[in-house]
């Protein structure tokens, strides 16, 4: 496989509701985030939302859009090289919409859209402390 998708957030314009359905829905427990991440933005831990088979998915998050944005879905990919990625989306056809970003807790993130619209993210996973 190339490189997975590690995290899928559902965001829109109130997102104390979308979380109390996709928990009534899914059975979804959400947390709050680091102090890194908006106030409204919850996440969904994988370990605590498994299949009665014991099938793990990923996890991601739930919450409300910034200003001017609409609700979307999207689905991160992990990324070790944010900016050749986002580089390769554009000469492939997509629009780079942000990144990459630094976000704190060691997070960087990217979006683009791919040819069709799609909102894509890219995110790179915190790296363990060199010696």
């Amino acid at each position: 496989m190339g490189k997975p998708v590690v995290h899928f957030e559902v965001v829109g314009k109130d997102g104390a509701k979308l979380r109390e359905y996709y928990s009534e829905l899914f059975d979804w427990k959400f947390h709050a985030p680091p102090p890194e991440i908006p106030a409204d933005y919850q996440t969904v831990d994988r370990t605590e939302n498994e299949a009665p088979d014991g099938e793990q998915g990923i996890s991601g998050g739930v919450g409300s859009a910034m200003e001017g944005q609409g609700g979307h879905v999207t689905f991160y990919v992990a990324s070790e090289d944010i900016e050749g990625d986002l580089v390769r989306a554009e000469k492939l056809g997509g629009t780079r919409v942000m990144g990459p970003d630094d976000i704190g807790a060691e997070i960087v993130l990217g979006i683009f859209n791919d040819p069709e619209g799609n909102m894509v993210g890219l995110v790179s996973a915190p790296r363990p402390p060199q010696d």
